[in-house]
């Protein structure tokens, strides 16, 4: 095991694929040179070369179409979006061109590609900078949208990502690059259409992703010390979503908390309520509760800032409110 943070993980396997395979490719702004935004993709220029590891314009349409014809034509590239905010600039590529290509071309195409890099919230970014695409795209069909947390899922994600037949938006999180642990050193890959258990508990469901997963770690120390058991589930994979996973832990705790940094409006959270309620309502004891971020543009200010996303205190009343309503 070798203790690794979570940007040299997310370079650990785009290393190992490149090397394996060589028609895997990196393009996007300063991911040559420069190492990319995070680091993410340091010093792999060097050892593979400009015609591996691309530095493109600041074009983010253009090179995204650059990506979805050369998966057409069977390599496998891996765009990093500098900010995924920014790839709202290729939206019509990403969801008319990657999403819909294999199936309006009958399946004579198969678009390989992995659309990644930093989003969410991070430390006074500025609105622009502190984009949550995650619920854009959720509607588009033929995407899978993936969302790691930690070191370890980000590798074992990124490489099945990689190797996947489809294209794939991988979702990192601007303040989790710098989070480590061990890894194994024996290859390993993760499920892209799989949930994670965080911790089991009977008493009530809260379904989280990404950065949010660890403010729910912190509430869990307050929660713990209060006597309340939850049962902590990472998405991970925003979809498909793992109704297996999630609909065998309501069967069991039968209230849901949904813990998200995406808005409230049209959000991750609002697609689970949906389902839940269409497919598990009769074993609900209450309402499922939502956390979510106010549906407004996040301010630069830190205490602002702070303000519009679900904080752990706020998870802790949560559950408190929630098992109050005991039946």
């Amino acid at each position: 095991m070798a203790e690794t943070l979570l940007f040299n993980a997310l370079k650990e396997a785009i290393d190992e694929e490149m090397a394996r395979d060589s028609t895997v490719f990196v393009l996007g702004e300063d991911v040559g040179h420069y190492g990319g935004s995070y680091k993410v993709t340091k010093d792999l220029y060097q050892k593979y070369g400009e015609l591996r590891v691309l530095d493109t314009p600041i074009a983010e349409n253009s090179f995204t179409g650059l990506a979805v014809g050369a998966a057409m034509t069977g390599l496998r590239p891996i765009i990093e979006g500098m900010n995924m905010g920014f790839l709202l600039l290729a939206f019509n590529q990403i969801a008319n061109n990657a999403g819909m290509l294999r199936y309006t071309s009958g399946g004579n195409y198969k678009i390989p590609m992995v659309i990644r890099g930093p989003g969410g919230v991070g430390r006074q970014l500025g609105a622009e900078h502190s984009q949550r695409l995650e619920a854009y795209f959720q509607a588009v069909p033929g995407l899978k949208i993936v969302a790691c947390s930690t070191p370890y899922n980000a590798k074992g994600l990124l490489k099945s990502a990689i190797r996947d037949e489809n294209p794939v938006l991988f979702f990192e999180h601007v303040l989790l690059y710098n989070l480590k642990e061990n890894l194994p050193e024996e290859e390993y890959f993760l499920p892209l259409d799989k949930a994670e258990i965080v911790r089991r508990g009977k008493d009530v469901t809260i379904l989280t992703y990404s950065r949010m997963r660890h403010h729910v770690t912190q509430a869990l120390k307050t929660l713990e010390k209060q006597g309340y058991d939850p049962e902590v589930i990472d998405l991970i994979s925003l979809k498909p979503l793992d109704m297996e996973t999630i609909g065998a832990s309501i069967r069991k705790t039968h209230r849901v908390i949904i813990v998200e940094e995406c808005m409230r409006t049209g959000g991750i959270a609002a697609e689970l309520i949906a389902s839940i309620n269409e497919r598990f309502f009769d074993e609900l004891d209450a309402p499922v509760l939502r956390l979510s971020s106010q549906d407004i543009p996040t301010p630069y200010n830190g205490i602002l800032e702070r303000l519009t996303i679900v904080q752990p205190e706020q998870i802790v009343e949560a559950v408190e409110k929630m098992m109050a309503l005991r039946v």
